[in-house]
């Protein structure tokens, strides 16, 4: 589901100018090697000393650049000259808590000196004090509380964004925050795919009324969010802390009523059934997976499920059992990589950090964590066919490297080696992209 604001590209046209048949290139990528990720062929989908042209914000042509037809380059109006880098599709950020106030630093102090993450959830720390500062906000504080963390991502490539509302936990708020989500997108520039969290934590004014929070979200916030076209999908936290599976199943229920899909956090903290009910409905994704089991994984491979592995929260608290991997390699499941940034477990606004901890941590590839960035993300938020491969037909989402490899993306600690971007055919060079406070 996607709303008039939108529908508007970066560069005046709209979304739905992508799906008439190109003109002529009006936009030509020099002198780079291409990391289509096409799911065939060599490693990474590589084109060596490729060209890739761009009409009306699609892509139109992909190759070695001595095989381009001569109407490919001729009369062409606009050049990005790569100088021998590597050209990827744009990074794709699926999971992220990216809109709140405030910060939970002391927490994060008091998990070093051996508080638990649960400890503290229980305690009406977590998620809770969170919801209590991002109540408070005006919308316009909210923004400028998330604006940089936005500009942030996206300056390290990221041309799509996952966010989702949470924090809120009564109707007001948590549309504000899809609000201020849809805002962010519109002023940065980088798309945004908003998600409905409002079943992530128990509120304390219904404290002892589960059942009617639940009734507020499933008949109140689902039907506002879908009425008023705020959300793409709706997620839920199924977990000891959260919600239990029953629960889940009833604020899917309520998402399919409206029209929206679903996505899970499942079995981060324990093995809470995540998996296999995110299969049963046929989940965009299930995300975490710590505690996933073999026949969770099995059923998120019938079902279509992508895997979305989190490594930011894995670091910060400090886990010891990581998703499981071989599982889901061994059984087909796609596997997604995202920074998960938020303000308790992973409060993390590099996407290349991300890759490279899903690597050492995980002990995914450099090739399957730049996958998770593009075209499987692309898969979780129901944009394959538009984003996440560079191929003719595709939205000209495109991210520009000085490296001398793709697996370097995954390599270097800290660097941010992203010279361009190029947004639904607008280029976007190093030093017009933010990223600072």
């Amino acid at each position: 589901m996607a709303d008039s604001a939108s529908k508007v590209c970066q560069n005046g046209r709209r979304e739905d100018d992508l799906n008439r048949e190109p003109g002529a290139p009006d936009l030509l990528i020099r002198n780079v090697h291409v990391a289509t990720m096409a799911d065939a062929g060599e490693a990474y989908g590589v084109v060596r000393d490729g060209l890739v042209a761009v009409s009306g914000g699609r892509i139109t042509w992909v190759g070695a650049a001595r095989a381009a037809p001569r109407d490919v380059t001729a009369g062409v109006s606009r050049t990005l000259d790569g100088e021998g880098g590597w050209l990827t599709p744009g990074l794709i950020d699926c999971h992220t808590h990216l809109v709140f106030a405030g910060t939970r630093a002391d927490e994060f102090e008091m998990r070093l000196r051996g508080v638990t993450y649960e400890e503290l959830a229980r305690a009406g720390g977590g998620i809770r004090s969170t919801v209590t500062a991002t109540r408070t906000a005006t919308e316009e504080e909210l923004y400028e509380a998330s604006a940089w963390r936005l500009e942030t991502i996206a300056a390290h490539g990221v041309t799509t964004v996952e966010i989702k509302s949470g924090y809120g936990l009564d109707v007001d708020t948590e549309l504000k925050m899809l609000r201020v989500a849809r805002i962010l997108g519109e002023r940065v520039g980088v798309r945004v795919s908003r998600t409905l969290l409002a079943a992530h934590a128990l509120p304390a004014e219904y404290q002892d009324r589960r059942e009617a929070y639940l009734d507020l979200v499933c008949e109140t916030m689902i039907p506002r969010a879908a009425a008023d076209r705020l959300a793409h999908a709706v997620d839920a936290f199924c977990e000891r802390i959260a919600f239990t599976a029953v629960e889940c199943a009833r604020v899917f229920d309520a998402a399919a009523a409206h029209g929206l899909p679903v996505r899970l956090h499942a079995d981060q903290l324990s093995p809470f059934g995540g998996a296999e009910l995110a299969a049963r409905y046929r989940a965009r994704s299930a995300d975490h997976l710590e505690y996933a089991t073999e026949a969770g994984c099995r059923a998120l491979a019938a079902a279509g499920t992508t895997a979305v592995l989190l490594p930011g929260a894995y670091y910060v608290l400090g886990a010891s059992r990581r998703p499981p991997v071989d599982a889901l390699r061994r059984h087909g499941v796609p596997i997604a990589v995202a920074t998960d940034l938020n303000p308790g477990s992973s409060p993390l606004t590099s996407p290349l950090l991300a890759m490279n901890m899903a690597c050492v941590l995980f002990g995914l590839t450099p090739e399957e964590t730049l996958a998770g960035m593009t075209r499987d993300a692309a898969r979780v938020l129901g944009l394959q066919g538009r984003l996440g491969v560079v191929s003719p037909g595709m939205c000209a989402d495109l991210a520009l490297w000085d490296v001398d490899h793709p697996s370097e993306l995954s390599y270097w600690i800290g660097a941010n080696p992203c010279r361009a971007v190029v947004r639904r055919g607008t280029v976007f060079q190093r030093d017009s992209l933010h990223g600072t406070r």
